[in-house]
């Protein structure tokens, strides 16, 4: 069960922006958590407000029980969105989160009270695109998979106990995607940009244009020098395509 759809439940400000314009909202990887958000929140500050999801079941809510439905996730952080005051809005997400950014964006426009400014899906193929792979991994294949993708301090991959909490929260995130089935639907109306590392093996550059099919807006791929966290030495650069595009929706939305 999910306890409450309070914004102050499910978002971390890093930085105060509560004049800014316009609003990103981010969402973490699998295993992630808001923190990861930190970089890129300092570099849009002040020009944009950027609220960082936090998933239940890890930092400071790991109290609270583990969900692995992103169809309920997208629910309750649809909702938790509309209980914010009302500003221009895009939605940012990393591997699983990009998925989780998704669903959010077709909620916000299907029920009809804002549409995104913008659609930013980053280090994830479309939801239309398909893989043979499987994600119920040992201990062993796990920590070895973390270590390949990079994100995870490799002291903290040695330590087989303190990195039990975060295996845990792996394997829930992972049945979350597993689970997650795609369903055909409206085009979304905002802006889709994908970006990608390079050296990622999770997603190619034809996977990742496929985004381009699930809006009837502009739509632009992006690419980073690095593997899937590539985003851990790109936040400047991201940042810079943040803002551009949002200068640009803002600019469309008032035309």
């Amino acid at each position: 069960m999910v306890s409450t759809n309070e914004p102050g439940h499910w978002f971390r400000h890093y930085s105060r922006a509560g004049h800014a314009p316009s609003r990103i909202v981010c969402f973490p990887h699998a295993g992630g958590s808001a923190p990861f958000y930190l970089p890129l929140s300092a570099r849009l500050h002040p020009d944009t407000e950027v609220l960082a999801v936090q998933y239940p079941g890890r930092l400071d809510r790991y109290r609270e029980p583990l969900v692995d439905d992103l169809g309920l996730l997208a629910d309750v952080i649809h909702e938790s969105i509309g209980a914010l005051d009302e500003k221009p809005t895009a939605l940012f997400g990393h591997s699983m989160g990009a998925l989780l950014a998704f669903e959010v964006a077709r909620r916000m426009e299907s029920d009809g009270t804002a549409q995104p400014l913008a659609l930013f899906v980053s280090g994830r193929r479309a939801p239309t695109t398909s893989r043979l792979e499987s994600l119920d991994l040992t201990d062993d294949e796990l920590v070895a998979q973390l270590g390949r993708l990079g994100g995870t301090s490799p002291v903290l991959l040695e330590d087989r106990e303190a990195i039990q909490p975060i295996l845990r929260v792996m394997r829930n995130d992972y049945k979350a995607v597993q689970n997650y089935r795609y369903s055909s639907g409206p085009k979304l109306s905002c802006p889709i940009v994908a970006l990608i590392g390079t050296e990622d093996s999770r997603v190619t550059v034809p996977e990742a244009r496929m985004w381009e099919s699930e809006t009837n807006a502009e739509f632009a791929l992006r690419t980073f020098g690095g593997g899937h966290f590539y985003l851990t030495d790109s936040f400047a650069e991201v940042a810079d395509e943040i803002i551009g595009v949002l200068r640009n929706s803002a600019v469309t939305s008032q035309a």
